[in-house]
């Protein structure tokens, strides 16, 4: 019985005799033909699952083959038929050294002996860096892109595409939705995900999609594949720890080490539907001094906060933009009419006296308190977290991105993406609400500045 009358999926079960048998009646070419096919040499999970899906996402420890099964899926598409292909990476350099040029990139996998599911020859790509393309013999190409530059895919369509290391991506948003909206040729486009996991939005939102399916894989998975010396020092180092349920079994940690807020108390913190009466209502700023929306900086923290007649602390909205000045200027004063708002505050940055300028001239007629930031964010954000621990801050629905800094800040610094600037918004709120005594501010015209 030949190898070649069988699929592979029926050589894998095979008896060990069985098997024997079929691989010794094989051709010089059956032989090659075998050795390069990967779905008889790639465990399960490797492999891109039946059905229709739009994202397949392979969510895995160091070193358990998701290089591989990333350039091998890319090769299995060329092979199907696929002509426009994108290959993203958080930077330029690692497009280029792992997804391209790696031990386990699409130079290494690709061979020379490759056909299309028409006879045709794909073989190994021509790789042109200075292009960012790899081309294939039937005219298949891919293109390079980093993460780092989310524009870049704001034109080219494809049908496929292959991100590596999502929760790396420094833009991560704003690269997958301009990807998203390019994956649009031919009659059924798919992309694939390959990455160690971090409790980043975007990560929970492919793996939570009803158009996605999700694979996952641990290092211990590939240790045949692994230099003894990696499984001595690193697995045997790490190995139980949380670093190491994140990094070698590719788990998911919602919570990170040390973080000032856990999922469980931003969900003991939810907000009952009727809010009791406002005391106070204050809307916070956070200044990025971004020039606007199509600036790469940060974006501007606007938190909007009450202190009900219960003694409790609500977060009612989460305005936070991306805008010019004097657009988020006048978003903060919309906010403060909209919820009756007695004061204004905003951290006193970057620009120092134009915030107050870019307020006043937004019009409104709220009063205005200046704050500076005398301490390190952890440490102004740490009194907070305890209001939190003591039940005395609550949130309306509708906080996911805040909610999902908060969770980021921890006692050594911020670990999520760009700046915590919701968070810093809010925890100047909640420290003018709940940490200050209640002073009176004047009108625009004269401000007052409060140093803390």
């Amino acid at each position: 019985m030949h190898a070649s009358a069988l699929h592979v999926s029926s050589l894998a079960i095979l008896p060990p005799d069985q098997l024997a048998k079929a691989l010794g009646s094989l051709t010089e070419d059956e032989a090659n033909d075998l050795l390069h096919d990967w779905r008889f040499t790639a465990r399960p999970e490797q492999v891109a699952p039946d059905g229709l899906w739009q994202v397949w996402a392979y969510i895995a420890g160091r070193g358990a083959g998701k290089t591989r099964s990333g350039a091998e899926w890319v090769r299995e598409k060329v092979k199907a038929g696929c002509c426009r292909i994108a290959l993203i990476a958080p930077t330029a350099g690692d497009a280029r050294d792992v997804m391209v040029e790696g031990d386990s990139g699409l130079l290494s996998v690709c061979w020379a002996g490759d056909r299309d599911h028409k006879g045709n020859l794909t073989g190994r790509p021509v790789y042109e860096p200075s292009k960012r393309r790899l081309t294939w013999a039937n005219g298949a190409m891919a293109t390079t892109y980093s993460a780092d530059e989310p524009d870049r895919l704001r034109g080219p369509q494809h049908d496929a595409g292959w991100c590596d290391e999502i929760a790396a991506w420094n833009y991560a948003q704003e690269a997958w939705d301009m990807f998203m909206f390019g994956l649009r040729l031919g009659t059924a486009p798919q992309g694939m995900v390959t990455t160690t996991p971090r409790p980043i939005p975007l990560l929970r939102q492919i793996m939570a999609a009803s158009t996605s399916v999700v694979t996952r894989g641990s290092t211990y998975s590939n240790r045949a594949n692994l230099a003894p010396s990696f499984l001595d020092k690193i697995v045997t180092r790490y190995e139980g720890t949380r670093l190491g349920r994140q990094e070698l079994d590719g788990e998911l940690l919602e919570d990170f080490a040390g973080a000032l807020w856990t999922r469980a108390m931003i969900d003991a913190a939810k907000a009952d539907t009727i809010l009791p009466d406002m005391q106070r209502v204050v809307v916070a700023i956070d200044p990025s001094g971004t020039a606007g929306e199509e600036d790469d900086g940060d974006s501007v923290g606007i938190v909007v906060a009450g202190k009900g007649v219960d003694g409790v602390a609500y977060v009612l909205a989460d305005r936070t933009c991306k805008l010019s000045p004097a657009l988020w200027a006048r978003r903060a004063v919309n906010a403060a009419e909209e919820f009756n708002a007695d004061r204004i505050v905003a951290e006193r940055n970057f620009g120092g006296a134009m915030v107050q300028a870019v307020i006043k001239t937004a019009g409104g007629n709220v009063p205005y308190r200046e704050v500076t930031a005398s301490r390190g964010k952890v440490v102004r954000a740490e009194p907070i977290a305890a209001l939190y621990e003591q039940g005395r801050v609550k949130h309306v629905a509708g906080m996911t991105a805040l909610e999902d800094q908060m969770c980021a800040m921890t006692g050594e610094g911020y670990m999520g993406n760009g700046s915590p600037d919701r968070v810093d918004a809010l925890v100047w709120a909640i420290t003018e609400l709940m940490l200050k005594a209640q002073a009176p501010a004047p009108l625009f015209g004269t401000y007052a500045s409060a140093r803390g």
